[in-house]
C-alpha cells in the first residue's frame, strides 16, 4: 500500500487545469481549501469560485480521477461555501498566465462595484497593454469574464472579473 502525504496529494492536484482557463490550474486559481489524511482515504475541500459555476462538476471529476491514478480510493470531495472565493486567491504567477494567454487577470483585490457607480474601470489590454479600453459586455466567454475590447489594437479580450 503506498503511503500519501498533504503535500504529495498537493503536488498531483496542481497538474489538473482550470476546465475553462487550461493555463492555470485549480490550486493556482485557490479552489483547494483543504486536504485531510483520513484512515480509509482522503477528503478534499474545495471552494466553488461562484455559486453555480458549471466548471465545479468538471473539477471534482478530475479530482478523482487524479487521486485514483495514486491508488487512492475512497476519496471525499467536500464542498466549503465559508469563506466565500475570491480573485484574492489567484496566486501572482497564475495572474501572469492569464495575462500571457490573453485574459486580462484580476486589477483589485475588491469586487468590481462600477455597475453601482456607473463608473467603468480602465482595464490594461493583455495584448499591447494599452489602457485605452472599453467594456463589450459584462459576460464574457464564461460568466466570471467581462468581454473588452483595446481602442488601440483593435481587439477582443476576456477581463477575469474580481469577486
Amino acid at each position: 500500500m503506498q503511503t500519501h502525504t498533504e503535500q504529495s496529494i498537493l503536488e498531483a492536484l496542481k497538474a489538473i487545469p482550470d476546465p475553462e482557463i487550461p493555463v492555470i490550474s485549480i490550486v493556482d486559481l485557490g479552489v483547494i481549501r483543504k486536504i485531510t489524511l483520513l484512515p480509509t482515504g482522503v477528503e478534499v475541500a474545495i471552494t466553488p469560485t461562484y455559486s453555480g459555476c458549471p466548471a465545479m462538476k468538471q473539477m471534482e471529476d478530475d479530482i478523482v480521477s487524479t487521486l485514483k491514478k495514486m491508488g487512492i480510493e475512497n476519496i471525499h470531495i467536500k464542498m466549503v461555501y465559508t469563506p466565500a472565493w475570491t480573485t484574492d486567491w489567484l496566486s501572482d504567477d497564475a495572474k501572469e498566465r492569464l495575462r500571457k494567454y490573453g485574459i486580462a487577470p484580476p486589477q483589485e483585490s475588491t469586487s468590481d462595484k462600477s455597475f453601482i457607480t456607473g463608473k467603468h474601470k480602465q482595464i490594461k489590454c493583455p495584448r499591447c497593454g494599452s489602457l485605452h479600453t472599453e467594456l463589450v459586455s459584462q459576460f464574457g466567454s464564461t460568466a466570471c469574464k467581462a468581454l473588452y475590447k483595446c481602442k488601440d489594437c483593435f481587439e477582443p479580450f476576456d477581463y477575469f472579473k474580481c469577486i
